[in-house]
């Protein structure tokens, strides 16, 4: 028996089979940091920069993201998410601190959605 949950006992990549899961209230969180010039930063939480609100922006790019992440990662089933939430905080002079937290009322845990929402919020942050 392979011990191995995404190939099956010849090696083929397979999707997890969740059907006899019960389902459950499910929730992840997974934070990033992007550092960057001080000078930046304070534009940032200012709302000062061109581009215009970064951490709006930012959130909803997130949120978008998780939705899509049976889109972008192999393998992943499509939840139904029931919330995304993104919080924005800085950290010292020259951190922004992403959280991300992914629910769901489903048979499989949201932890890719939650990683998938703070890497897309953290990638438009950068942008």
């Amino acid at each position: 028996m392979n011990p191995l949950t995404h190939s099956d006992d010849s090696g083929a990549a397979r999707m997890v089979d969740v059907g006899e899961k019960p389902e459950t209230d499910r929730a992840a969180t997974a934070s990033a940091v992007v550092r960057m010039a001080p000078a930046t930063l304070k534009l940032i939480l200012d709302r000062q920069l061109a581009k215009g609100d970064v951490v709006e922006v930012a959130r909803l790019a997130g949120i978008m993201g998780a939705k899509k992440t049976a889109d972008l990662i192999p393998l992943c089933h499509p939840l139904s998410l029931t919330t995304v939430s993104l919080d924005f905080r800085p950290e010292g002079e020259d951190c922004l601190r992403i959280e991300a937290t992914a629910r769901v009322f489903g048979r499989t845990g949201v932890e890719m959605e939650a990683l998938t929402a703070v890497s897309i919020a953290a990638l438009t942050v950068y942008d």
